[in-house]
């Protein structure tokens, strides 16, 4: 690795500011020697708890993070927030709008926000989070929030990178069979009815109690209801406190370790597939493409086609 990279990667063990936000910047492009710097950092994982935070547009996630941020902090732990913001149409970047909501955060210097664009991931998660949250790691914040851009139903990948999921709601949320069947019934480790004060909240609470009590527990654990409204930092100490039980029941049962390793095997799968997928477009190959769609009734099927460029790469391996 050149000196200049060792350098920054120095740097970001020792949690200097402009390092992290560099490291971050190249690991969100792409770009410099990200996979170095990422290997250089790997020995230092492994100390953060990563919780998640997902559900419908809001919500109330954002506020809910800033107040659960400084509730942390009053612990003297250092806090990273990865917030996944829409993709702007016109730069491509993050919108920021979750760093608009917690500018008053901004200012504690044991806290770290990064906003990342989508980018058109429809999983909620930015395809980079994993690596920017092991960034974080490694620079020694020991809890890191990632926030999910609010797209409803396909933030799913959530329950992939994080040690506890929480899934947001509110009332006027629609009907709880709806939210089963989109899938965010299944990954919540612990479930969030905000904006409780509001009229049907109790109601909601109910239902959605019945509708968990007809799960099946995952691995013994049984997730609450829990009533919070975030615009006034009301329950939020709840919500800590079921997050430290959620994370002594993982430990307790040797679960944190497997969920960890599973979430590796998967970000590896993930590496896989984008690095042969970057070898495999070669200009030969992207030539071949092209005279294939050029053609008004191409001689080959697209199945063919691809089976025979697959097969050609393998022979090389």
């Amino acid at each position: 690795m050149p000196t200049n990279y060792s350098q920054l990667v120095s740097s970001t063990l020792n949690s200097d500011r402009n390092a992290i936000a560099k490291t971050i910047t190249l690991i969100e492009n792409q770009s410099g020697p990200y996979k170095e710097i990422l290997d250089a950092l790997y020995s230092h994982l492994g100390n953060a708890y990563r919780i998640g935070v997902t559900g419908p547009p809001g919500a109330g996630k954002s506020t809910l993070t800033n107040h659960l941020a400084r509730l942390i902090r009053d612990e003297n732990l250092k806090v990273g927030i990865i917030a996944i913001d829409p993709t702007s149409p016109f730069t491509g970047g993050a919108v920021l709008g979750d760093r608009l909501r917690m500018g008053d955060l901004a200012l504690d210097r044991g806290v770290y926000i990064r906003s990342m664009a989508s980018r058109g991931s429809l999983g909620g998660l930015a395809s980079t989070a994993t690596q920017v949250a092991d960034v974080l790691d490694a620079a020694g914040y020991q809890i890191i929030i990632y926030e999910t851009v609010g797209v409803g139903q396909v933030e799913l990948d959530i329950a992939d990178a994080a040690d506890t999921t929480m899934v947001m709601l509110v009332p006027e949320g629609g009907d709880i069979i709806q939210g089963l069947k989109a899938g965010l019934m299944e990954i919540g480790d612990i479930f969030i009815l905000n904006k409780y004060d509001r009229p049907g909240a109790e109601r909601m609470e109910k239902d959605l109690e019945y509708v968990l009590h007809l799960k099946e527990p995952t691995s013994g654990w049984s997730p609450k209801v829990m009533p919070t409204v975030a615009n006034r930092g009301s329950k939020i100490e709840t919500v800590w406190a079921e997050i430290n039980r959620h994370r002594d029941f993982l430990k307790n049962n040797n679960l944190l370790h497997h969920r960890r390793q599973l979430r590796l095997k998967k970000h590896l799968k993930a590496i896989i597939r984008a690095e042969i997928e970057h070898r495999f477009w070669t200009p030969l190959r992207d030539k071949m493409l092209s005279d294939y769609l050029v053609k008004d009734q191409p001689d080959l099927s697209p199945y063919t086609l691809a089976s025979k460029m697959v097969e050609e790469l393998m022979s090389k391996i």
